[in-house]
Parts: structure tokens; C-alpha cells; sequence
């Protein structure tokens, strides 16, 4: 919780301010059942009118202070609570912005929406209610036996002996509450990610009339939820009855003996009133406790899932030891690989081992392998997306590990194999590569990326809503707007990773020949000889090593299985003939 509540360090005056407004109020609230004695005792027990009109003007006064000062208690409390859940949200997404894929991956995508949202929610109520009640609700009980034992001492003791029992039994929910309340959490993780999944391949479930598999499915971690919500609070729920248990035998203790009291004349009935308004206050403060306990225990569990996130090492993890950071940019765009081997986080076995090869600024390199042959993992080396386990990678002669993250990735268009499109304009998805890009600019990209006359036929051109993921879309039309993003940042290096597999061979071949007009170094990850056939080199891959490279023809005539793949795309003769 110590690193949750540093985020308050900024609000210290308001905060101190909340804090002076609810000790205000509560000295006026221990004050009254006092005065309320001195009117019954002084006032209508003597019968003097001008006691009872003067105590009860004071009494006025004191609750006319009472209500100014909790108005204004609350109010500084709600803006120190709303400012302090703005902090957290925004530092805890932009930690997740930081996340190297590695990082990433410690995360489901529901957990971290929960975490946002839920957790967060769950801190800032918790920050509200500490000062503005949960400071109060203690002292209350503690001024309240205090000054049961300055109006009649004897007495007091049956209210402060319940006490000690009552805190015992409230700690004890407060750790099982944590622990019940954090397995909550954890699985309103799960349901939110069945959610998530449900909606997000809606069509495909309706395809495949799957949609009492996904019901039952949902119904099966949403009763989870239920059940873990439910032993929670069947906990929480029971410390009511156990205080209002103790609170009450407390209270007849004192009407039973401050009866005898009263008889001897040790005890005024205005010092007996008095005492019952203070065990009144008392239950009500210690109702108000086990209620705290209960959001107390919620956001210690919270705070956990929150502390674990922005205690993630969000950095990059590998640097050069001894190295001084590059403060310049890659300017040409030449990319080595140099033994390079790479294995994702967790995982023993490399996905690359031994990998070296060059490309010269401005070359294509295409990469071609099986399925699960380590084409996309070589790419995500070059913008850093992961780290290679073993072996460098250079640009412009100078290590990618020694270049400012934000630098080298400034350079880099890369187009992933899963499209991700944003829910706004066809000109916004393109922007997106390069901010403050004109519309001129927006334009000749989506030229370059063989979509410009596409979105012309649009309904509102370039104004047009791309739908969630694109709905609206087809897949080439989704793959030649992805790449538009990427190339209207004019990258210099250029990464495509099977970004071209929707489209026939002309658009293809149309959209390839644009890039090299570029003069961009562009790698190209693909399964089709046509695109491969024109690049300057291509790696070939088998099971995460280089088995070749070269152009088209040196592969025709020292490979093999580059021979194989060609006669089975095109067929043998063709393919000789092509070389």
C-alpha cells in the first residue's frame, strides 16, 4: 500500500485540509452528547428554562459547525480521491505502454483492463472513504470512551470492555477478506477475458453455431465469480451482527447498572443519557468500521494487482555493458545479423540459432520458411520488440542495443501479421503511423499502398469510420491500409510481415515496386515465390536456422528446397524458366 499511497504526496495540503475539516466535526459530534447531559441535568432536571435555551443554542451552533464541516470534509476528500484515481490510471496505462513484448505477455489483456478499471475504482473509493471515514470511524470510538469515562467512569467500563474483542474479530476479517477478495479479482480476470473473446470473434461463433457452447462457457466463470463473490461476503456480512452482539450487551450493562447507580445517587439520569449516546455512536462507528474493513480488505488486494503491474520492468531488458548510448538516429538503413539466436521469455528452446546475414540500405530481403520456421521472431529483433539471446544485430554499423529505443523504432514501419485497426476515420488509421502528417501526406501513402482509389469509392472518401478491427473492410483492403501506416511515415527501414498474403499477385507486384521505390530496406516475411522472386536476397528458414540465402536464381541452383517450393507453387519448368 506504500507505493499506492505516495501517489497522495501531491494532494499533501488537501489532503491535510480533509483531514483538519472531519477532526472539526468529529470534536463537535463528541461535544453534543455531553451538552445534551448538562441540558437534562442542569436545565430540565432543575427546571431552568434559560439553561436549557442557552446549551440548547450552543447545541445548535455546534451542529450548524458540524454540518459546514463535513460539507467541506467531503468535498476536499472527493477531489483528492478523483485526482489520485486520474494519477494511477495514467501512470499504470503508461507503464503498460513502456512493456517490452516479454512484459506484455506476464498479462492477459482482461487482467490489465480489470486492473485499470476495477482495481483503480476500488483504491480511489478506498481514498475517499479513508478521509472521510475511516480516520473518523476510530477516533469516533476512541473519543467516545473517553469521554464516557470523564462523564461517569464506573459505566464506561461495560462500554471500552467490548472494545479489545471487537478490533480482535475486525482484523481477523480483514486478512481473510484480503485473501477471499484478491481470488475475486482474479476471476472477474477470467470473465472479463471470456468476454472479451466472445465478442471480439462474434461472427465466428455464429458460424459455427457455437453460441450455447459460448453461453455455458460464460455461465460456467461468471458462477465462479458468483460463489467467490458470495464467500466473501458472507464473511464481511457476519461482522455486523457480531458487533452489534457485543456493542448491546455493553449497552444493557449500562442501563442495568446505571439504574442501581442512579438509586445511590452515584449517576444522573443526564450521565446515563450520555453514556447510551455515546455506545449509540459507537455502534454506529464500529458499523461503519467492519464496512471499512470489508473496502479496506478489496483494496489491499487491489493495490496489489496495481503495485504488480507498475513494479514490472517496463525497460528494454538488454543493454551493452560499459556502452554510452548512440544520441543519433539510423540515417541509411543497413541492417547485419550476426549470429544471432533468440528464444521467447519463459521458454527453453531458441526459435533462431546462429542466424547471420547483411542488407545493404535500400535492399528488399525476403524471408521464407514453414510455419513456425521463426519468421516473424526475426523480426521483431530489428525494432527490439524482443531481445536476442545470443549474437548482435546492427544498423548503420552501430548496435540496436546502443540506439535510444524511441530512436531506432522512429525509423522503422513495421506492418505485424495480425492487422490492428483503430475504431475511427480511414485518414486517422493511416495518421496513426506519423501524427502530424498532412492529408497530402495521408494520400500518397495510401497511393503507395495500392488503396487510394478504394477509399475514394468510399462513402465519405478519407472521412469514412473504419468499423471495429475494420469490419467494414476486406482483408486486402485491411492488409493495404495497414501498410499505407507505415509507409506514411516514410520508414527507413521498412518490415512487412506477411502483409501481402490477401492480395493478387498484380496489386502485389504494383505495391512492391512503390516500396523499392522508396529506397527504403524492406524485409519481407511471405510464403509466395512472386513476392520473394525481386528481392536483392532471401533468407531461407527451417525450423529457426538459415538454411540459404541469396537472389531467386542462386537459390534455384544451390537449393534444394527452394527448388521444392517453387515447383510446388508454380511447377518445376515454370519455375526454372522464372530464373
Amino acid at each position: 500500500m506504500r507505493k499506492i499511497l505516495s501517489f497522495l504526496n501531491g494532494y499533501r495540503f488537501i489532503v491535510f485540509a480533509a483531514i483538519m475539516f472531519t477532526m472539526v466535526e468529529l470534536m463537535v459530534e463528541l461535544l453534543q452528547p455531553y451538552i445534551i447531559s448538562k441540558i437534562i441535568d442542569d436545565g430540565i432536571g432543575q427546571d431552568k428554562l434559560s439553561v436549557v435555551l442557552g446549551w440548547g443554542g450552543v447545541l445548535a451552533g455546534c451542529s450548524i459547525l458540524a454540518l459546514a464541516a463535513g460539507l467541506l470534509s467531503s468535498f476536499y476528500a472527493a477531489h483528492v480521491s478523483q485526482s489520485f484515481g486520474f494519477d494511477v490510471r495514467e501512470r499504470l496505462y503508461s507503464k503498460v505502454q513502456s512493456f517490452s513484448f516479454s512484459e506484455y505477455g506476464r498479462f492477459s489483456e482482461s487482467s490489465l483492463i480489470t486492473r485499470l478499471t476495477s482495481d483503480v475504482m476500488q483504491l480511489q473509493n478506498t481514498v475517499f472513504m479513508g478521509l472521510r471515514i475511516m480516520l473518523r470511524a476510530p477516533l469516533l470510538i476512541v473519543g467516545s470512551v473517553v469521554m464516557a469515562f470523564i462523564v461517569q467512569p464506573v459505566l464506561a467500563i461495560w462500554l471500552a470492555g467490548a472494545i479489545p474483542f471487537i478490533c480482535l474479530f475486525l482484523a481477523w476479517v480483514m486478512r481473510e477478506g484480503e485473501r477471499m477478495f484478491r481470488a475475486v479479482q482474479q476471476q472477474l480476470d477470467k470473465v472479463n477475458s471470456v468476454m472479451q473473446q466472445n465478442l471480439i470473434g462474434m461472427r465466428m461463433v455464429r458460424a459455427f453455431v457455437r453460441m450455447r457452447h459460448e453461453s455455458e462457457r460464460f455461465g460456467g466463470v461468471s458462477a465462479g465469480l458468483m460463489d467467490k463473490t458470495m464467500s466473501a461476503l458472507k464473511l464481511t456480512e457476519a461482522t455486523m451482527p457480531v458487533v452489534l452482539l457485543l456493542m448491546n450487551a455493553g449497552i444493557i450493562g449500562v442501563l442495568w447498572f446505571g439504574r442501581l447507580e442512579i438509586d445511590t445517587g452515584d449517576a444522573t439520569v443526564g450521565q446515563i443519557v450520555a453514556l447510551i449516546n455515546y455506545a449509540t455512536r459507537m455502534t454506529g462507528a464500529l458499523s461503519i468500521l467492519s464496512m471499512i474493513i470489508v473496502n479496506l480488505s478489496r483494496a489491499r488486494a487491489s493495490a496489489q494487482r496495481v503495485v504488480e503491474v507498475l513494479e514490472t520492468d517496463g525497460s528494454t531488458a538488454r543493454t551493452v555493458d560499459g556502452a554510452e548510448r548512440y544520441e543519433k538516429k539510423p540515417e541509411e538503413g543497413a541492417v547485419s545479423f550476426d549470429r544471432i539466436s533468440f528464444a521467447y521469455p519463459d521458454m527453453e528452446d531458441n526459435v533462431l540459432t546462429g542466424i547471420s546475414f547483411a542488407a545493404s540500405p535500400g535492399d528488399t530481403v525476403a524471408i521464407l520458411g514453414a510455419t513456425g520456421s521463426g519468421k516473424s521472431s526475426l523480426l521483431q529483433l530489428i525494432p527490439r520488440l524482443y531481445d536476442a539471446k545470443d549474437g548482435t544485430i546492427d544498423v548503420d554499423d552501430v548496435s540496436i542495443d546502443r540506439y535510444r529505443t524511441e530512436r531506432l523504432r522512429e525509423q522503422i514501419g513495421y506492418v505485424p501479421q495480425d492487422i490492428v485497426l483503430f475504431t475511427g476515420s480511414v485518414a486517422d488509421n493511416i495518421r496513426w503511423g506519423k501524427e502530424d502528417a498532412t492529408m497530402e501526406e495521408v494520400m500518397t501513402a495510401a497511393k503507395r499502398a495500392r488503396i487510394h482509389d478504394t477509399i475514394m469509392h468510399l462513402p465519405e472518401q478519407y472521412a469514412t469510420i473504419v468499423g471495429q478491427k475494420g469490419v467494414n473492410l476486406s482483408g486486402g483492403q485491411k492488409q493495404r491500409l495497414t501498410i499505407a501506416r507505415a509507409l506514411v511515415r516514410n520508414p527507413l527501414i521498412l518490415l512487412l510481415d506477411d502483409s501481402t498474403s490477401a492480395l493478387d499477385i498484380q496489386t502485389e507486384a504494383a505495391l512492391l515496386n512503390e516500396i523499392k521505390a522508396m529506397n527504403c530496406t524492406t524485409f519481407l516475411v511471405t510464403q509466395k515465390i512472386s513476392s520473394a522472386r525481386s528481392a536483392d536476397r532471401i533468407i531461407l528458414l527451417d525450423d529457426g536456422r538459415m538454411l540459404a540465402g541469396g537472389t531467386h536464381a542462386e537459390l534455384l541452383a544451390a537449393s534444394e528446397l527452394y527448388r521444392k517450393i517453387c515447383e510446388s507453387q508454380a511447377g518445376k519448368e515454370d519455375a526454372l524458366h522464372a530464373g
